[in-house]
C-alpha cells in the first residue's frame, strides 16, 4: 500500500507559561517557571497548595455569555488552541474539502470542573435541579466536537482517552488516518483544565503531587535528586496534522514531519511505570523503526519527566537501554519543569516543544536541577539552559495511569 507523507502545518497552545506558541516558546527557551499557588479554590485544607495554571486569560475576549454557558473551561482552552492552530496553518483561507478535514482531540478529565461543580450543588441542596448543559459541557469528546461544529470540518471526529497519553495518542491516530487516505487534514491535540478540589485532593491523596508549597517555582524537578511529584497544571495544545501533497499544493509551510508513532503498554501497575522501562523501550523502539531511520539518527527526546520518584527513574533508565552507548549524545529534556503537568493535554503541547526543537536548532532546558540522583542514568538531560544544536530527528514520550505508552517520532522537512 502507497502510505501518504504527513506534515505539521499549524500549532497553536495557551499554557501556564504563555497564552500562545511563540509566548510559550520563548518561555521555555529562558526556563520560565509556570507553577505558583492555586487562585481558583481556597487550598487552606489541602496539602497541595500549588499549581500550574494558565494566567491572563479572559475567556469573555473569546466566547459570549451564551457560548460560555455550553462551555467547560477545558472545552474554552482546546477552542482557543485550536484557533491559533488553524489560523496559523492558513487551512481557512484555502478552498478545501471540509469532508477531508477532522478533529481528533485528547483529554484525560474532561469536565472536571463542571462535574464537580454540578454535583456539589445537589449535595449540598439536596434538589435534583442540573443544568441541561451539564452532560454535554462535562464529557471528554465534545471539545472535539465543538472544534469541528465551529469551523464545519465534517471528517473523523473523537476523542482519545488514555490519561497523560492522551493527546499524544490524538496526534498518533491523525497520523495514521492521513496515511492511510482517510483523511487530508486533522486538527489534533488535548485541553485539560483540572485544577479543580477533587483533581488536587485526588492527585494528593496518591502521593503523587509536589507539595513544596514554600517554593512553587523550582516545585517540579524532573530528574532531580529531591523531586517529589509532578505540579498538577492546565492549558491546550493543537496541532494541525496533513497529508504532505495536500499541503504543497496550497502552499503550506511546514514545521516538520510526522515519521512514526509507536504504542505499547507496560502491563504492569495502576499508576507506577515499569521499574525497568519496558512499555517506554518497546514505545521508542517501534517509532524509529516507523520512521525507517536507525537509532543513531535520534538528536532529541522530550522525556515524559514528570519529576515522580519512580517515573523519573525508568525512562531514562529505557533510554540508555534502548540506545546503548549512543544514549548520550542525544539532548533530552523535560518542559514539564516548566508547564508541570497538564496531564491529557500535556502529549500535545510538548509535540510543539518537539516540532520547534527540530525547526529552531535549540533544545530547551529541563529547569529546577540542583542535585544529580545515583538512581538515574547520567544522561545528558539539558539541566538548567537550553542547548543550541543540530536537531533533525526527535522523539517525543507520553506516558499514562494504567501504563499507556506513546512515543511520537518527528523529522525535519
Amino acid at each position: 500500500m502507497n502510505l501518504k507523507r504527513v506534515v505539521v502545518t499549524g500549532l497553536g497552545a495557551l499554557t501556564p507559561i504563555g497564552n500562545d506558541v511563540a509566548a510559550m516558546w520563548q518561555s521555555m527557551l529562558i526556563g520560565v517557571s509556570g507553577a505558583g499557588p492555586i487562585t481558583r479554590f481556597d487550598t487552606e485544607k489541602f496539602r497541595c497548595k500549588i499549581a500550574c495554571e494558565v494566567k491572563g486569560f479572559d475567556p469573555t475576549e473569546h466566547f459570549n455569555r451564551k457560548e460560555l454557558n455550553k462551555l467547560d473551561l477545558f472545552t474554552q482552552y482546546g477552542l482557543v488552541a485550536a484557533d491559533e492552530a488553524i489560523r496559523d496553518s492558513g487551512i481557512e483561507l484555502c478552498n478545501v474539502d471540509k469532508s477531508r478535514v477532522g478533529v481528533i482531540w485528547g483529554s484525560g478529565n474532561g469536565g472536571v470542573q463542571t462535574f464537580q461543580n454540578e454535583v456539589s450543588q445537589y449535595a449540598k441542596s439536596g434538589i435534583p435541579r442540573f443544568s441541561p448543559f451539564f452532560c454535554t459541557r462535562m464529557i471528554s469528546n465534545i471539545c472535539a466536537g465543538q472544534i469541528s461544529i465551529r469551523y464545519g470540518y465534517t471528517g473523523p471526529n473523537y476523542c482519545t482517552v488514555a490519561a497523560c497519553a492522551s493527546s499524544a495518542i490524538a496526534i498518533s491516530d491523525a497520523f495514521n488516518l492521513i496515511r492511510l487516505g482517510k483523511a487530508s487534514v486533522i486538527v489534533a491535540g488535548g485541553s485539560e483544565a483540572a485544577v479543580a478540589e477533587c483533581s488536587i485532593g485526588g492527585f494528593g491523596s496518591m502521593q503523587a503531587l509536589s507539595f513544596r508549597n514554600d517554593d512553587p517555582k523550582t516545585a517540579s524537578r524532573p530528574f532531580d535528586r529531591d523531586r517529589d511529584g509532578f505540579v498538577l497544571a492546565e492549558g491546550a495544545g493543537a496541532l494541525v496534522v496533513e497529508e504532505l501533497e495536500h499541503a504543497v499544493a496550497r502552499g503550506a509551510k511546514i514545521y516538520a514531519e510526522i515519521t512514526g508513532c509507536g504504542l505499547s503498554s507496560d502491563a504492569f501497575h495502576i499508576t507506577a511505570s515499569h521499574p525497568d522501562g519496558r512499555g517506554a523501550y518497546d514505545a521508542m523502539r517501534l517509532a524509529v523503526e516507523e520512521s525507517g531511520m536507525a537509532l543513531t539518527d535520534v538528536d532529541h527526546i522530550n522525556t515524559h519527566g514528570t519529576s515522580t520518584p519512580i517515573g523519573d527513574i525508568s525512562e531514562p533508565k529505557a533510554i540508555s537501554h534502548l540506545f546503548g552507548e549512543y544514549s548520550k549524545k542525544i539532548s533530552l529534556n523535560s518542559t514539564k519543569s516548566m508547564t508541570g503537568h497538564l496531564l491529557g493535554a500535556a502529549g500535545s503541547v510538548e509535540a510543539i516543544a518537539t516540532v520547534l526543537c527540530i525547526k529552531n536548532n535549540i533544545v530547551p532546558p529541563t529547569i529546577n536541577h540542583f542535585n544529580d540522583d545515583p538512581k538515574i542514568e547520567p544522561l545528558d538531560f539539558t539541566f538548567n539552559k537550553a542547548k543550541q544544536r543540530q536537531v533533525d530527528f526527535a522523539l517525543c514520550n507520553a506516558f499514562g495511569f494504567g501504563g499507556h505508552n506513546v512515543s511520537l517520532a518527528f523529522r525535519k522537512y
